[in-house]
């Protein structure tokens, strides 16, 4: 913002307070359990999430563990 913000001394009207829905910096930070494993996976297969996560600026592991965590949640 290049220009000057002019406040004025107004009423807002009528003021509606709602509850905190916004979770803790704790709760943001909490992780999901996980568990390392070793997996062999097609070198085609590496490849696409690689370029894939490139592209969406994130992690390619991330981007296949949520894969499997949306697939076993679906077959449950």
């Amino acid at each position: 913002m290049k220009g000057k913000i002019k406040y004025t001394d107004e009423p807002i009207g009528k003021v509606k307070v709602i509850s905190d829905f916004l979770p803790t910096p704790e709760e943001l930070a909490l992780r999901d359990e996980t568990v390392k494993v070793t997996i062999a996976l097609s070198k085609a297969s590496i490849e696409f999430f690689k370029k894939e996560a490139k592209k969406n600026n994130t992690q390619y592991q991330k981007m296949i563990r949520r894969l499997l965590d949306e697939y076993a949640a679906h077959q449950s």
